[in-house]
């Protein structure tokens, strides 16, 4: 199971990775072109049609699976190395694994860390007009 995990992570790795450049943009811009040039030689057909709307479909379907697997890992990756720099630093270690939380206990870490960021800036900003009427 190992191997086959390892697979589609690398596969989905170098499909994102291609996915984002610009050649593969182009690549489809000049595949949509085609289709489009092509219509008046196929009589703008259901069949014509049908042929641009099954593929974008069937790349869309698959793409949301590969992209899907790529993020998780990436957003697992740097929860690691956030919870590494956490460990390691004078912050407090109990926000090491918060994005195990529920919605509502998340919510509630947001609303004391947001009170906590006010008082540092009332600090920062009373220190500032102090250090100014010294001057």
């Amino acid at each position: 199971m190992s191997n086959k995990s390892n697979f589609f992570s690398s596969f989905a790795t170098t499909v994102a990775d291609l996915s984002g450049k610009p050649f593969t943009f182009v690549a489809a811009l000049a595949l949509v072109l085609v289709w489009a040039v092509s219509g008046p030689f196929f009589g703008y057909s259901e069949t014509w049609q049908l042929v641009i709307n099954t593929t974008t479909t069937i790349i869309t379907f698959l793409m949301v699976f590969v992209l899907q697997n790529s993020q998780n890992r990436d957003g697992k990756a740097l929860q690691a190395k956030l919870d590494e720099l956490i460990l390691t630093s004078q912050a407090a270690n109990k926000f090491v694994g918060i994005e195990k939380l529920d919605e509502g206990e998340l919510r509630e870490m947001s609303k004391t860390l947001a009170e906590k960021a006010e008082c540092v800036e009332d600090k920062a900003d009373e220190k500032s007009a102090a250090e100014a009427a010294s001057v």
